[in-house]
């Protein structure tokens, strides 16, 4: 993955160029961001810029020498890897043996104890290929079949990334370490590597990626350089391949809440729990974005550029019931919920639970049966 082919971002493309200009590299770096930031692309294409062995200005198509790399004040924009030199042709394929990853894991019918990541390393090479390097975390759950458990990054890949570590790179200057979603960090096993990840090994790079750092471990993330990888989008919504059924169950479930019927909010809150525990997450924040550009639409006349028939009609209909009195009874709600399943709730319970509070927001006397 070459900078260039990842769109927008360009200041901060510039930005890590030029800490690889100037041999200020910082050792661990977390790069954050929501999910649809190219968050995964950017370190991918940065752990390539750093070991490429024929680093060019792109307008130019000039190589330029690590010695030249060393001495330059030139802007960074421009610089980019060449894409065609051994390490970056294994880059690109994901196969560079000085290119480690780690990402949340659980026993799935394959793996049936002590999963590992690199047990589905095959699985992870296929699905970021496939996906231009995008990743979607609910996505990879359903591509590696772990059905309703809970990915997390266990104890013995922190063990792995130890022992990973403590061997000297094959090829390339820097060994390179990317964890994926390290928000899904086991908290007891945590404390394995705070110490490599603080004084890791010459010449080791570990790149964090994050959507929610508010949930890392503190110990974990005060070891770590931030960077901030903003969406790009000149949209207000950009859609991911769940988002077409979830707009079908918020739509009906609204409509039952407003209507307050109960038998169709019990039978919501039965079928919801049978997906796993992401796809409920998923849900819920796909929700709450709704709910937001109801405001949007109600309050500031603003209409996300890609919502369309069904959609749109939906929201034009919906928004003038989004009122400045409930809308942050709906922020609460939905943020209380997102938190107690990533805690374990009973899912049919909290989602009934959920249903009879957002009735009381749009009717305030209702008592429910």
């Amino acid at each position: 993955m070459k900078f260039s082919e990842i769109p927008g971002n360009e200041q901060i493309k510039s930005k890590l160029i030029q800490t690889v200009l100037d041999q200020r590299v910082s050792h661990a770096q977390l790069f954050f961001g929501p999910e649809e930031s190219s968050k995964l692309a950017l370190a991918i294409a940065y752990a390539q810029f750093i070991n490429c062995t024929n680093k060019q200005k792109a307008s130019e198509h000039e190589q330029i020498t690590n010695d030249e790399l060393r001495i330059t004040n030139s802007a960074a924009s421009g610089f980019d890897s060449c894409g065609t030199c051994p390490s970056c042709v294994k880059y690109q394929k994901l196969a560079h043996p000085d290119l480690h990853f780690i990402y949340p894991v659980a026993t799935t019918k394959r793996i049936t104890t002590k999963p590992q990541s690199k047990h589905f390393l095959e699985d992870w090479r296929a699905f970021l290929l496939q996906n231009n390097f995008e990743s979607n975390l609910q996505n990879w759950y359903e591509t590696i079949g772990i059905e309703n458990k809970q990915g997390i990054i266990n104890a013995y890949d922190c063990n792995e990334i130890i022992t990973t570590l403590s061997y000297k790179s094959y090829e390339s200057d820097y060994k390179v370490m990317i964890i994926w979603m390290v928000e899904k960090l086991y908290y007891a096993a945590a404390p394995k590597i705070l110490k490599i990840l603080e004084e890791p090994p010459e010449k080791t790079l570990f790149i964090l990626i994050s959507e929610e750092p508010d949930q890392i471990i503190k110990t974990i993330l005060s070891r770590t350089l931030m960077v901030k990888i903003p969406k790009y989008s000149s949209s207000l919504h950009i859609k991911n391949e769940d988002d077409t059924a979830h707009f079908v169950t918020f739509r009906e479930w609204m409509r039952a809440c407003y209507g307050a019927k109960i038998p169709e909010l019990i039978k919501f809150a039965s079928e919801i729990a049978r997906p796993g525990r992401e796809k409920q997450k998923s849900f819920l924040t796909y929700s709450l974005k709704t709910l937001g550009f109801c405001a949007s639409m109600n309050y500031l006349g603003q209409i996300p550029e890609t919502f369309e028939g069904e959609e749109l009609k939906f929201i034009r209909q919906f928004s003038p019931f989004i009122t400045p009195d409930n809308l942050t009874g709906f922020n609460t709600l939905f943020n209380d919920a997102i938190y107690h399943i990533e805690r374990n709730a009973h899912p049919a319970t909290l989602f009934l639970d959920l249903s009879l509070k957002i009735v009381r927001l749009f009717k305030p006397n209702f008592v429910s049966l």
